[in-house]
């Protein structure tokens, strides 16, 4: 599965990325969506731009959150037309880079971004394409810093404003009101969630229906669909099938409504490992110590959501003797732990560990602290 003799010959630590999955995995979405239904990747997860390049490659749209992504997306080949710009607080020269792009639609998150987004579209003698992204308040049953459909997080414009906010749009000259968007939450495995932010939407229209509010060309569900962290090798593609189907099943669409998706994690998470080499064996009377040369800095999800990566000694891989480790970096932090009381092949100075799964949210949020060099991203296609 891993170049190992390859991996021996390059710095530690880097990012691994297997394009062959990551393709079946898109061909996969590809299987269980209609015309109607269109993806737009979430670059948040990932934006290594080899990733990129093969996601715009597939024919799929980007979902981005500041400007920094739309350019990353256009620079991949994401046509301008397929790319979803959300965030609650979007700067006059994202918005603007966003407008001279010609993107699909702003996901506006208040009525002051929507009035400032009406103003710098009117200077530049354009129409700037918007949707609404409504809280939903809806739960999700996972971590809750990932959690973004509650009436108490930042996200999103009220539904008790949402039919004052829709008739404001239709009065100004500067926008055009296309859709509605939400978007509870990431990591979420159970269809649960999907099914009754499904209900929701439904009474959502009904309601707006009631209004005489004309039909909605394009409802936007965000996207949220988890991965297995526990058993990558045994479900390397997630259930996109059920995802899909809970859809299908629960939201009542209009004739002609358009329906998007936002995934990211689900796309990219499994075909992505952080390879580290291990630096240190250090034992005391109580613990372990499994040091190596990756730290928080370059997978910060355990620091940050006590987050679960499973680890692997690649150089030890068919020993039978096991030992219990507090696997570690080198961070002058004592949240520098990827995992405590870990049973491994007993490691050695030098051996390659593999921190599977990291392929979302890793190499993008790793950090300079400590003066420390970014990882480096590499694909299967560089070692053929």
């Amino acid at each position: 599965m891993f170049p190992i003799e390859e991996f021996q010959k390059l710095r530690t630590p880097f990012y691994y990325y297997d394009t062959e999955l990551l393709r079946q995995t898109l061909q996969q979405i590809r299987l269980c969506t209609e015309p109607h239904m269109h993806v737009h990747y979430a670059v948040k997860a990932c934006a290594n731009p080899k990733v990129l390049a093969i996601i715009a490659q597939e024919g799929f749209g980007a979902d981005c959150v500041s400007g920094g992504e739309i350019q990353a997306a256009l620079n991949a080949g994401f046509p301008a037309e397929k790319i979803v710009y959300a965030g609650v607080g979007k700067s006059d020269w994202e918005i603007e880079l966003g407008l001279e792009a010609g993107i699909f639609a702003f996901n506006v998150e208040s009525v002051p971004e929507l009035e400032i987004i009406n103003q710098l579209a009117i200077l530049k003698n354009k129409k700037a394409r918007v949707a609404f992204r409504i809280n939903p308040n809806v739960g999700a049953h996972t971590h809750a810093n990932i959690t973004t459909g509650l009436a108490e997080n930042k996200f999103g414009i009220d539904m008790q404003d949402m039919e004052d906010i829709i008739a404001m749009a239709t009065e100004l000259k500067g926008v055009e009101f296309v859709g509605l968007h939400f978007h509870i939450g990431s990591q979420i495995l159970e269809m649960d969630d999907f099914a009754a932010l499904s209900h929701r939407i439904n009474e959502i229209q009904d309601r707006l229906d009631a209004a005489g509010i004309p039909t909605i060309s394009n409802i936007n569900v965000g996207g949220g669909l988890g991965i297995d962290y526990q058993q990558p090798d045994t479900n390397p593609i997630p259930d996109f099938k059920s995802y899909f189907e809970t859809y299908r099943k629960h939201l009542k669409l209009r004739s002609g409504q358009q329906l998007h998706f936002e995934l990211g994690r689900a796309i990219v998470a499994q075909c992505g490992t952080l390879i580290a080499r291990v630096l240190y064996i250090k034992s005391n009377p109580i613990k372990n110590f499994c040091i190596v040369d990756a730290g928080m800095t370059d997978l910060i999800r355990p620091a940050l959501y006590g987050s679960y990566h499973q680890i692997e000694n690649l150089t030890a891989v068919d020993s039978k003797d096991y030992v219990t480790y507090d696997v570690v970096g080198p961070i002058c932090e004592s949240s520098d732990v990827f995992i405590k009381n870990y049973g491994m092949p007993r490691s050695q100075r030098g051996d390659l560990i593999a921190f599977r799964s990291a392929g979302a949210y890793g190499e993008i949020m790793a950090s300079g602290y400590n003066c420390r060099t970014l990882p480096q991203g590499h694909t299967t296609e560089d070692f053929q």
